[in-house]
């Protein structure tokens, strides 16, 4: 991998306020990526990282005559929207589309089925997020990029819930959670292994409730396993994962945010594609009046003549509670315009029945199929995949004026660094490549400028006598022309 020492100091010294991506070149016939940590630690001034998939064109060293001549060729054929290339271009320009899987139990074997139809579409996914069994969809899913092998992978996951042996053995004294946990663990570990969540494809997150500290956790990077398996916990069934970076106590993302589209909206999404497999709330209820006799519904429940009743247990109440904050967000999220909800037909299926893996696949797929064939019809398609063109933070000027609404001189700080310096035009036209003896002549000619500016600078303030303020003062107020007179 081919790295530049004096570029990576210069960016880690550098005090611009913009994000700082690392991009991973990996061979298309290569081994999928591993030991990226190594990477991110020793880089403290990186906001993000992409891995990319590269034809081998890209570490094949030509002429340039010959690098020109194989471009025109591929530049003649329509460009791919799933490629890695696309995807980075999207996140770049703003344009990416991310995915998001709720929690739901069994029936989040639906979205296996609604990412197969996703994937016909031909709707790309450039960052993808999940709560509960989302998040390991939505792992499996990331890793492996081809909804075949993840449809392989995730039915051999839900065949192994059902081993009613496994469970019995993992059954515990009750204080905390009715099961160890050792063996879920071994299932989770058994699907991911060491991976960790920084060397999956696609950028991922899951959702946690962190109970120690009451707050949602957001987890992009650490054991895929270990955060996967957290975001799965049920209260009472599993017990809380400790989390190894701090101790704190995990349990299931859906207490607190079951369909993380805001999560992704926040991290540069563009457009948010939800899934929601939750269980729906009965709302139709007996209205027994301002008390209520355990005897009564006892005796309603095994007479066979009396009128059946709608009552909550102790146990459907404390659930109940404990979504509360879960609905509230999730409604938020549907009427949002960034946006596309999608619920399978699945409230027929419990929570546990992965027994019925492929039926309920098939589901989210025929859904899916339906969905979007309606949105590539109706244009849905095309506005995602078509660029915003939304403009810079601020670029309005009006009688050569600068406009920025709400806009700090910290703000005003970040733009100017942004303007490049004017380079001379030492390419010839024929040739959109600088060689090596170009590049030498521009740096050259750049570090005269700069020691110019910086003399002039002295002496200027020589001149007029003024103090460190006041130059600082002028400085600014040359960026604001600058700025002001910049393209």
């Amino acid at each position: 991998m081919y790295r530049s020492p004096l570029l990576e100091r210069m960016l880690e010294s550098s005090a611009v306020r913009a994000q700082k991506q690392l991009v991973l070149l990996h061979r298309e016939d290569g081994p999928p990526p591993r030991g990226t940590v190594d990477w991110l630690n020793m880089r403290s001034w990186i906001s993000r990282h992409l891995h990319l998939s590269c034809p081998r064109r890209v570490f094949t060293k030509r002429s340039l005559p010959k690098l020109r001549e194989m471009y025109e060729r591929v530049f003649q054929k329509p460009p791919d929207r799933h490629s890695d290339f696309s995807r980075l271009a999207r996140v770049l320009t703003g344009n990416a589309i991310a995915l998001v899987l709720g929690g739901g139990g069994a029936r989040g074997c639906s979205q296996v089925g609604v990412l197969r139809a996703l994937s016909e579409a031909g709707i790309p996914v450039d960052l993808v997020g999940g709560t509960s069994i989302g998040a390991l969809m939505g792992a499996l899913y990331t890793e492996d990029r081809n909804h075949s092998r993840m449809t392989v992978r995730a039915r051999e996951w839900a065949m192994e819930m059902t081993s009613v042996f496994k469970k019995f053995l993992d059954l515990t004294y009750p204080v905390t959670s009715m099961f160890s946990g050792a063996a879920f663990n071994s299932s989770i570990n058994a699907v991911f292994k060491g991976k960790q969540i920084e060397d999956l494809w696609i950028p991922y997150f899951n959702i946690t409730t962190d109970i120690s500290a009451s707050a949602m956790r957001v987890h992009t990077d650490g054991s895929l396993w270990r955060y996967v398996r957290a975001s799965m916990s049920l209260s009472g069934y599993l017990p809380p994962l400790c989390d190894p970076k701090d101790g704190h106590l995990l349990m299931d993302g859906g207490y607190i945010n079951n369909l993380p589209a805001d999560v992704a909206r926040s991290m540069g999404a563009k457009v948010v594609i939800a899934i929601d497999v939750g269980s729906l709330d009965e709302t139709h209820l007996t209205n027994y009046g301002d008390s209520l006799s355990g005897w009564w519904l006892l005796w309603k429940r095994f007479n066979p003549l009396a009128e059946k009743v709608k009552v909550l247990n102790m146990a459907e109440i404390q659930t109940r509670l404990a979504y509360v904050c879960c609905v509230r967000q999730l409604e938020s999220v549907k009427s949002s315009e960034y946006c596309e909800y999608i619920r399978p037909p699945i409230d027929r299926y419990g929570t546990l029945e992965f027994g019925k893996f492929d039926e309920i696949a098939e589901v989210g797929y025929q859904h899916g199929k339906t969905v979007f064939d309606v949105w590539s019809r109706s244009g849905v398609v095309d506005k995602m995949l078509k660029d915003r063109h939304q403009e810079e933070f601020c670029n309005t000027k009006s009688n050569n004026v600068l406009t920025c609404p709400n806009a700090s001189f910290t703000d005003l700080a970040e733009i100017v660094s942004r303007i490049e310096p004017v380079k001379p035009a030492l390419v010839e036209e024929e040739s959109d490549y600088q060689t090596d003896y170009e590049e030498e002549a521009v740096g050259s000619a750049l570090s005269d400028l700069e020691l110019s500016n910086h003399h002039g600078d002295h002496a200027e303030g020589e001149e007029t006598g003024d103090t460190d303020e006041e130059m600082e003062l002028r400085y600014r107020r040359r960026g604001t022309e600058l700025l002001n007179t910049a393209p």
